[in-house]
């Protein structure tokens, strides 16, 4: 097999793990509030620690675990987590108010091994321009699987109700379990213990920052998009699903402009990205109807596609491919800790001010990360100058 055969085998596999990962991986994270809400009767503040208990499991197996293993015990507990998702996903057709508690927590932790790992396997290639269109192409497949999956689950609930959702999203767990055999590992000396100094790198910070600048105001949307569209504007289950697809509509067409185009500039794309939430927020917040929540999705998917294909290329630009897992590791560690920490102050917030204001309050949190931004990112993007300066 020559080696664009091999690439292509390689970047076959990665997007199509990617997609069965994040498809049913957002179902669950949207699906479970609802569930939360419309069966079991959980206040907002239960409903926003059930989806921080989610992203706490990942936090832990991300941060605590993946980023201290060698490659080959990271990739016999990475096998063994996608296994395990591939089980989860089927039993919550069969929780009660305490065990989805229970289940919730064990998907976190089962996705904390899974997703750090395909995102270093994708960024394995040294040439840069090469890396950064297969870290693009692998936030595609992120992209058009949120596309997909809240239109099939839109389609589910026509026909039956939520629990089902969950056993029709199973076969995509079983696909990841299978290929999870197949994704590539970095290699490692044997005996290697060298230590990466994640916290305090430029572009490590600059990934971090850009990313709480959407990761925050998606946290929110996550847990409670769903609940504020049917308590404020009566839309049914299938209709939240429908109004999600949109979202995730424009972020698609955001990543396949990267795709096609890689960024050169982080800092221009990263200042766009920073504008069109603070815009996405301000609509929600004086928005009247259900189309003007619509449009805000519209336009707030923009930069959930732009950013976080940002992020992982401002890590693969300051970091060796030996240090990446670690970045990775501690980066994915970072967004699951902003998921924890942002459903939990946000579930708060909105039994006391009301979903409609909580989205107000996300604003001038997004305006002061725009700030800080710019003191980090110039160093990123000197990385392509340096480069272009070389081949002259």
């Amino acid at each position: 097999m020559n080696s664009k055969a091999q690439f292509l085998q390689v970047l076959l596999v990665i997007v199509t793990m990617t997609f069965a990962v994040r498809a049913s991986n957002n179902m669950v994270s949207t699906t479970v509030p609802l569930l939360a809400r419309y069966y079991f009767h959980f206040t907002q503040t239960e409903i926003g620690l059930i989806s921080a208990v989610f992203s706490l499991g990942t936090f832990v197996t991300s941060g605590l675990l993946n980023s201290k293993l060698p490659s080959p015990t990271r990739r016999k507990v990475f096998i063994a987590s996608s296994i395990a998702y591939a089980v989860v996903l089927p039993l919550y057709y069969l929780v009660g108010p305490l065990t989805l508690w229970l289940l919730t927590g064990v998907a976190g932790l089962t996705l904390g091994s899974v997703m750090p790992n395909i995102i270093t396997s994708a960024g394995l290639l040294e040439d840069r321009r090469a890396r950064e269109r297969v870290l693009s192409i692998y936030t595609l497949a992120l992209s058009a699987s949120l596309v997909a999956g809240p239109a099939i689950e839109t389609a589910i609930l026509s026909s039956f109700s939520l629990p089902y959702v969950f056993l029709f999203f199973t076969p995509l767990g079983a696909v990841a379990a299978i290929l999870s055999f197949l994704i590539k590992f970095p290699e490692e000396k044997t005996g290697s213990t060298m230590k990466v100094k994640v916290i305090g790198n430029p572009g490590f910070t600059t990934a971090v920052i850009n990313i709480l600048a959407y990761n925050i105001p998606f946290a929110v949307i996550l847990a409670f998009g769903g609940i504020y569209a049917v308590s404020e504007f009566h839309v049914s289950f299938a209709e939240v699903t429908g109004l999600f697809t949109l979202f995730f509509a424009t972020s698609l067409l955001s990543r396949i402009y990267l795709s096609i185009r890689p960024a050169d500039s982080v800092r221009l794309h990263a200042m766009t990205a920073m504008s069109l939430t603070v815009i996405g927020l301000l609509l929600i917040l004086f928005g009247i109807n259900v189309y003007s929540f619509a449009i805000a999705l519209l336009i707030l998917g923009f930069p959930h596609g732009l950013t976080y294909p940002l992020s992982i290329i401002s890590i693969s630009r300051t970091f060796s491919p030996a240090e990446r897992n670690a970045a990775n590791s501690v980066f994915f560690a970072t967004m699951m800790l902003v998921g924890v920490v942002t459903p939990s102050i946000a579930g708060a917030l909105a039994q006391e001010i009301g979903l409609k204001d909580l989205f107000g309050v996300l604003i001038p949190v997004v305006l002061v990360l725009l700030v800080m931004l710019n003191k980090y990112v110039r160093v990123v993007d000197n990385v392509v100058k340096e480069e272009i300066k070389a081949r002259a």
